[in-house]
């Protein structure tokens, strides 16, 4: 089962619910923890990983030979993120804007231009007892999140259950991230503001027809704005997480909740067993 983390904002605690899970399931079976927040990944703080291989993450640039080239202009025509200009006598390649999607070199009625490699991120791997870590980070500078997170994805296992960690907000990283996950936990916190983006990230979820349940951190005062909005658009609330000072300074030192309260194992576990029970049901309407 490939479950999915997420928030519509950031400092939830995806990260804590993400490796609490992940470890909780190792002492049973094979884990696979992909860390998709490539701007900022931080879940190899919290594991005791043992590092692996490398490998660059490569953006996929057009190359323009420039003896087959008609200048016909198809290929500026068909990038809908307007990195190839097509004047007259020459075809200018912006690959600040490219977004790696082939479709000028595939169309090129010429066959005139080629992809060549450039090199945006590094993908990690790494192990701990029984759970496998891949991590993708973006190189400073970089703006195509969305290719690291593929190329982090591509390193799926699903001989064992499968843990994404994805990045804060609803935008195209997000979407990348959790797109095929078989289920997807959303976590929030009792705010005002909280609430305002679990609702953009439950929107989400249904356009990619991945069914999803709600995780409240710092479950407390205020609860009430999350669980009226939960019960009028039938989300399950799967976990509460108090506020609670213990669970912040184990946070701030790198220490697994599930570690530093091995009582916590047992609420995850619980947790994932009832994904298990919910998924046929949810399989079946998707």
């Amino acid at each position: 089962m490939i479950v999915s983390v997420a928030s519509g904002k950031g400092g939830t605690g995806k990260t804590l619910v993400a490796t609490s899970l992940a470890l909780s399931l190792s002492d049973q079976t094979k884990v696979q923890l992909l860390d998709c927040d490539v701007e900022e990944p931080n879940t190899h703080i919290f594991l005791d990983i043992k590092e692996g291989q490398s490998s660059p993450a490569l953006l996929l640039i057009p190359h323009i030979d420039e003896d087959k080239c008609t200048h016909c202009g198809v290929c500026a025509e068909v990038c809908a993120y307007n990195a190839i200009a097509a004047l007259p006598k020459k075809v200018l390649v912006f690959p600040e804007l490219c977004h790696g999607c082939g479709a000028c070199s595939y169309l090129c009625p010429e066959s005139a231009i080629t992809e060549e490699g450039k090199e945006i991120g590094i993908i990690r791997q790494g192990s701990s007892r029984n759970i496998s870590l891949v991590e993708g980070e973006l190189t400073l500078g970089e703006v195509a999140a969305p290719t690291v997170i593929r190329e982090v994805k591509r390193h799926i296992d699903t001989a064992g259950e499968v843990i994404i960690d994805a990045s804060p907000g609803t935008s195209c990283p997000v979407i990348e991230a959790i797109k095929d996950s078989d289920f997807c936990l959303l976590v929030t916190e009792p705010t005002p503001f909280g609430l305002n983006d679990l609702s953009l990230a439950v929107e989400m979820t249904r356009k990619l027809g991945i069914p999803a349940g709600v995780i409240i951190n710092r479950a407390g005062e205020g609860d009430q704005l999350i669980e009226q909005y939960c019960q009028e658009q039938d989300i399950p609330i799967l976990l509460r997480i108090p506020l609670d000072r213990n669970i912040a300074v184990l946070y701030s030192k790198g220490i697994p909740l599930v570690e530093g309260m091995p009582d916590w194992r047992r609420n995850f576990l619980q947790l994932f067993h009832r994904l298990k029970e919910m998924l046929p049901t949810t399989e079946v309407s998707r």
